[in-house]
């Protein structure tokens, strides 16, 4: 790497001089391999030099936080520089990871972290819950364990009105009425599995009382459909950033995907030929197939053959900078998000679900039934997609204009 990295041979000698070179090279050929530029290459192994220096001879044995600190100190030294510190570390860590040399720092094990350990399972293997209802539910229950050990309450010996003070101390004038009613739903199957397992009383989970939530309550927040026109010709342009969001933008609006099933599509489900597109609908979980629209092809199209980096990952959407991987949950949400701020639509949700919100929308003006609205969105239930008859201002004025009559 170093031979066709560094341009002199003055340079590549005194890189294969300084410590560890081999396990700087090895990391500098990862990361171009996942796509780094050559400049970033060049940054790395200047800094990576001199991190190497500082290092004691046995750093193979472990570096914590601590001797990291140690040499961030030692490198300010010699070159001062208000970003100096976060270059060592942004670039020492991954380094470190990379060889396992990397010594996480410990974090204080719940008492019933066994207990949740095998709760995730059993949620994961047993349940089949979803990866991210797992996600959501491991963090709910293990942060109310964890204000469990740290205001002295044992789990066996937990009683409802330390659940109430948990909802009293920790959600006061912060949660939402869904998001207790949510908090409460976690915590509730993981009493009843505690005490399945007799860790706890049999009778404190049904001591769990929720807030109503109302079905239908509240109202759907789409943008309006020349919002959604304002987003894609936003990206009416011919850099790379713009054409990889056209496309992401076109499925959730157009398709009304999740993003969860923007960021899993793959490259094999897109059936060119047939001119369709497979998708997994998450919480059918099953395949669906739509007509691959020509527009929705357009923008697919340009995006693989002249944006999308060369990788082995088999998903569509890959990340712009290196590291060159697929584009997570998050990295949907802020392709919206940010668009929606730059052109100043006023929604009371800014991300990629209310896209599709949008697309549901539309659909009810279009005239399309209730049934045929949920099959296109991949809903389980009718129920879910009855709140967009709400939007449906042209029913609701039929109603509204409805005769009665003579009737009192």
């Amino acid at each position: 790497m170093f031979e066709t990295l560094l341009g002199t041979d003055a340079a590549r000698r005194r890189h294969r001089e300084a410590p560890f070179a081999a396990e700087r090279e090895r990391y500098l050929e990862h990361c171009a391999d996942l796509g780094a530029a050559r400049s970033s290459l060049l940054v790395k192994s200047r800094e990576l030099i001199w991190i190497s220096r500082f290092l004691e001879p046995g750093a193979s044995q472990g570096v914590d936080i601590e001797q990291l600190h140690t040499v961030v100190r030692q490198r300010a030294s010699v070159h001062q520089g208000a970003t100096m510190a976060q270059r060592v570390m942004t670039i020492a860590r991954p380094w470190l990871r990379f060889l396992r040399w990397w010594r996480t720092p410990e974090v204080a094990i719940l008492p019933s972290q066994d207990l949740l350990d095998r709760y995730v399972d059993w949620m994961r293997d047993e349940r089949g819950f979803s990866s991210s209802t797992v996600k959501r539910w491991r963090h709910e229950v293990g942060r109310f364990l964890h204000w469990s050990a740290t205001t002295d309450r044992r789990l066996d010996d937990l009683q409802p009105s330390d659940i109430d003070q948990y909802f009293v101390v920790e959600g006061a004038g912060r949660w939402s009425r869904v998001t207790v009613s949510g908090v409460a739903a976690a915590l509730r199957v993981f009493l009843r599995y505690a005490a399945a397992k007799g860790r706890c009383n049999s009778h404190l989970a049904d001591t769990i009382r929720a807030p109503r939530v109302y079905q239908q309550e509240s109202l759907p927040f789409a943008p309006d459909w020349c919002d959604v026109g304002r987003l894609l010709d936003s990206t009416a342009t011919g850099s790379p950033r713009d054409v990889r969001d056209r496309a992401i933008l076109m499925l959730l609006s157009i398709y009304g995907m999740r993003r969860g099933e923007v960021v899993s599509l793959r490259l094999d489900q897109v059936d060119w030929c047939n001119r369709c597109i497979h998708l997994f609908r998450l919480k059918r979980r099953q395949p669906q197939v739509y007509p691959l629209l020509s527009s929705v092809a357009e923008a697919l199209a340009r995006y693989i053959d002249t944006v999308r980096p060369p990788t082995s990952f088999p998903q569509v959407f890959i990340r712009l900078r290196a590291p060159r991987c697929p584009l997570t949950p998050g990295g949907i949400y802020h392709v919206v998000r940010q668009r929606v701020d730059d052109l100043g639509i006023q929604i009371a949700h800014r991300g990629p679900h209310a896209l599709r919100h949008a697309c549901a929308t539309r659909l009810v003006a279009e005239g399309m039934t209730l049934k045929e609205i949920g099959d296109h969105l991949g809903h389980r239930s009718a129920s879910t997609t009855r709140i967009y008859t709400k939007v449906d201002l042209t029913a609701l004025r039929e109603v509204g204009d409805f005769d009665l009559g003579d009737l009192p």
